[in-house]
């Protein structure tokens, strides 16, 4: 971040330019003032004479603002205002290195003016009305790929899988089999990103997923780059085309259980496009690989595999599905979906009928 100096200067030269009024070099910085629960500050205080009036702007600094980030600072303007003896010539204001779209937004729907170093600035005061957009780069500290880390992954999968329902932060911890810290520090990151909306406040506030593609999109490209540890062997089917049914009649005998199908077989049975398909991708519990070998009578080949095991658990294991008509158990849709991003054969385009077809984002 910039000094604040430095914003404050860039703030105050655009604002005489654009309305030609002349802002005091005395200015207040952490002002102070009370409240019935409190003492509180304000970031800094204005005084500006209009070529029709005198106004003093209440301003909060923000380095990047949000929304979450800015509707803390409307309520702190909000409460100084109150506190204020001429309210009438108190014009609110959120001064910040950047504003995102839907900050910008919130600050429009509670009447408050803002300014960021893209130049832009809004201000509506009486008959005045100040309009001037310009886009801002937001630049996040941390990459969109934290989102994908560890359980915050399972909270993802959750939001997806829940598709249009309003959720509260505990109904999200509960379906994700997460804490709520976990969840509560995910939904922030999403929230910044503009990602999802919310409503309410307190243990009440409920959160609804607003952008499923772009969640989806930037999940599907945090999938690809990770290393996954694949183990591939051969199976001897004598039909081929039913080698999905044998594996899990094979697996149910077994008794094994927390299995599930993926990759181009569950795919094409979900959302059916290749006439047949007669590999198999198998997601299995960590350290279990044995176990299944020995169950599926798998044996190591380095050509001609049909059978691949992998790892896994976490957000790959939520929301399995057993379809009426299939003897087997599916990963999530979503996982499916995220599988078919490795290029082989014709998954791509699995991919893209299951992603239109199922998950219809």
């Amino acid at each position: 971040m910039g000094s604040p100096l430095t914003l404050v200067d860039h703030f105050v030269r655009t604002f005489e330019n654009a309305t030609g009024a002349a802002i005091s070099i005395d200015r207040q910085f952490e002002v102070g003032f009370e409240r019935p629960d409190g003492q509180r500050r304000l970031d800094l205080l204005l005084d500006v004479r209009m070529p029709d009036c005198d106004l003093t702007l209440a301003v909060e600094i923000l380095r990047q603002g949000y929304p979450r980030d800015v509707r803390n600072a409307v309520w702190q303007l909000s409460e100084y205002q109150l506190f204020a003896k001429d309210r009438g010539r108190i014009a609110a204001f959120v001064v910040a290195e950047a504003l995102s779209p839907g900050a910008r937004q919130v600050l429009r729907e509670h009447g408050i003016g803002y300014f960021d170093s893209s130049g832009s600035l809004y201000m509506k005061i009486g008959d005045r009305l100040i309009d001037i957009d310009r886009p801002q780069k937001m630049s996040r500290t941390t990459r969109v790929t934290s989102i994908f880390r560890g359980a915050r992954e399972q909270v993802v999968h959750t939001l997806l899988h829940e598709g249009n329902a309003w959720l509260t932060g505990l109904e999200i911890a509960e379906r994700s089999a997460t804490s709520v810290y976990t969840v509560s520090q995910t939904l922030r990151e999403l929230e910044q990103l503009e990602w999802i909306v919310s409503e309410g406040n307190g243990r009440k506030q409920r959160r609804h997923l607003a952008q499923p593609g772009k969640l989806l999109d930037a999940w599907s490209e945090s999938w690809t780059s990770r290393e996954q540890t694949k183990t591939r062997y051969f199976m001897f089917a004598a039909n081929p085309k039913q080698i999905l049914t044998l594996v899990a009649e094979r697996l149910s005998e077994a008794s094994l259980e927390n299995w599930a199908l993926t990759g181009a077989a569950a795919a094409n049975a979900l959302s059916p496009l290749l006439t047949s398909v007669d590999t198999i991708d198998l997601i299995i519990p960590r350290g279990s690989t044995v176990n299944y070998t020995l169950a599926l009578g798998l044996l190591p080949v380095d050509k001609g595999a049909n059978v691949t095991l992998v790892e896994r658990d976490g957000a790959s294991t939520l929301f399995r599905q057993q379809p009426p008509d299939l003897p087997a158990w599916f990963a999530s849709p979503y996982i499916q979906y995220l599988d078919l991003q490795d290029g082989r054969g014709r998954n791509k385009e699995l991919a893209d009928a299951l992603r239109s077809t199922v998950l219809k984002i």
